[in-house]
């Protein structure tokens, strides 16, 4: 699938002629008030009318948990399916439907715990869907249990003394598993999370986009260090392709390489050309950027990074079938099933 920029007529449509609204389902939004899945459903509405696709080429595949609940809440087609098999169904689907536009919707507890095994498969396999992944570090909708992402210490239901499990690092995961889109951004940044789905849906090959959502019933707070006005600035760094990486107030802040490890200096005590420079293509970079995960305790701590890390061009896996599949028939003219099941080593007794 091709992206192309759509520009809005005086009416405000775009695309097909769809407005924000004409996501919106009559559904009942079923989730706690104040939840940070509120703004992501919000920023999904807002920018499907500008992918230029009609409704019933969109589908949204979910698992289980307060995050799956987010096909009955899309006027598209959807799925909302069994725990950590979204990733399976959605692959069935591209396989079958390659034209459609596929979304998995998940959570950290779903992707990463039951579901970790089709997750990787689907990053290597290469699918051309894209993967919404709601990380709030927490089980939410089973009431407050420890998750893959909950870090040490974590006191929850499941934890009274506080979790001893070392916690996945998401996109390290994903970069492990040689997935060709990697990406994060936050609920509580509306523009950025609307920049990044549009980039998400860009991509041609399996878009990982990590979004931090808040679990305002069990796990609030978790990322307001990275959201809240008084302490952003200081402690996220947003990449952009081609740019330095800088932060902090006024950009005062920036990051530069010693060696392979990445160090926090004053940017007016460097030029430009010796900060890091963001290249979404760099796989070795983008190894080191995800692993950027200091507590933000001091003015030397390493910033937590949004946006783009890394992306690259690799076939579809759906297209290699397809293309096996249309030579296996030009080349023998009709399938012959009975010969395939036979296989080359039988023998008569």
């Amino acid at each position: 699938m091709v992206y192309q920029e759509t520009t809005p007529s005086p009416l405000g449509r775009v695309g097909e002629g769809l407005l924000p609204k004409d996501f919106v389902t009559d559904q009942e939004i079923r989730w706690c008030p104040g939840c940070g899945d509120y703004s992501i459903l919000k920023q999904v509405q807002t920018v499907m009318p500008e992918l230029g696709l009609k409704r019933e080429e969109i589908v949204f595949i979910s698992g289980i948990g307060c995050s799956s609940r987010f096909p009955y809440y899309m006027e598209t087609f959807g799925m909302h399916s069994i725990h950590g098999r979204a990733t399976a169904i959605a692959s069935g689907l591209k396989a079958t439907r390659p034209e459609l536009s596929v979304w998995i919707v998940t959570g950290d507890g779903d992707a990463l715990s039951i579901g970790g095994n089709h997750l990787i498969h689907l990053l290597r396999r290469n699918f051309d869907v894209n993967v919404l992944l709601f990380n709030n570090e927490i089980y939410g909708l089973t009431k407050g249990q420890y998750s893959p992402t909950s870090p040490v210490g974590k006191v929850a239901k499941s934890t009274p003394q506080g979790s001893i499990a070392h916690p996945f690092n998401p996109l390290a995961l994903c970069l492990g598993a040689d997935a060709t889109f990697v990406a994060r951004t936050m609920d509580r940044d509306p523009i950025h999370l609307r920049e990044m789905l549009k980039r998400t849906h860009q991509h041609k090959g399996t878009s990982m986009l990590e979004i931090y959502q808040n679990c305002n019933v069990f796990n609030d707070g978790a990322f307001e260090v990275f959201t809240e006005k008084g302490t952003k600035k200081m402690n996220t760094l947003f990449v952009e392709q081609g740019k330095p990486l800088v932060f902090g107030e006024n950009g005062n802040k920036g990051i530069k390489l010693d060696g392979f490890k990445p160090v926090v200096v004053n940017s007016a005590d460097v030029s430009a050309n010796d900060l890091w420079i963001h290249d979404e293509t760099d796989q070795i970079k983008a190894t080191i950027l995800v692993r950027f995960f200091d507590a933000p305790a001091d003015e030397n701590a390493l910033p937590r990074p949004f946006g783009v890390f890394y992306q690259e061009n690799r076939f579809c896996y759906e297209d290699a079938m397809n293309q096996q599949i249309a030579d296996a028939i030009s080349s023998k003219g009709k399938g012959d099933l009975d010969t395939l099941i036979r296989g080359k080593n039988t023998w008569t007794i």
